[in-house]
């Protein structure tokens, strides 16, 4: 479990509460899929993501953005149990939809960018710090059930082998 300081926890509720999740959402997505085109295969429904414009224009890359932004903001409200929060959603990127557990740190990168573009100088080191610490747990509790899944594969393999022939 992480421990909060109370600076950090003001710190990260006062940049939350100045993000626009119905601008940055889409634009962080958006640059994801431009900037690792390879993230662009988890999302074939969306239609056409075959140029920069293409992403940015797409009307299904800007609801998805601000679905993430929306999850994000459910671990702003709920600090102290983040793994918790995240469990069901990290349980269906891994198991139904195959997500690889390392573009949760690219988003979570790249959400980073852009918010850092919009506070220009306001985004100072410090907060920078604070904000880089709260993504790592965001991750961590993103991918969080996909190591579960190893450890119990570990522990008995014959059981999740079944358990898996039955879900799908």
């Amino acid at each position: 479990m992480v421990e909060w300081t109370d600076a950090e926890k003001s710190t990260i509720s006062a940049v939350w509460g100045k993000v626009d999740i119905n601008e940055v959402g889409p634009l962080a997505l958006g640059r994801v899929l431009i900037v690792y085109p390879w993230t662009q295969r988890y999302f074939g429904s969306f239609g056409d993501v075959s140029t920069p414009a293409a992403i940015m224009g797409n009307p299904k890359v800007a609801a998805h953005g601000k679905i993430v932004c929306g999850a994000l903001d459910k671990a702003v409200k709920n600090m102290g149990n983040i793994l918790a929060t995240y469990k069901s959603l990290s349980e269906t990127h891994a198991n139904k939809l195959f997500v690889d557990p390392d573009n949760f740190r690219v988003l979570a990168d790249v959400l980073t960018i852009v918010i850092a573009a919009k506070f220009g100088a306001s985004f100072t080191p410090e907060i920078q710090a604070t904000w880089q610490k709260f993504m790592k747990v965001v991750v961590a509790a993103m991918g969080s059930r996909y190591y579960i899944g190893i450890l119990e594969y570990q522990q008995a393999p014959e059981i999740c082998l079944a358990n898996a022939a039955f879900s799908h």
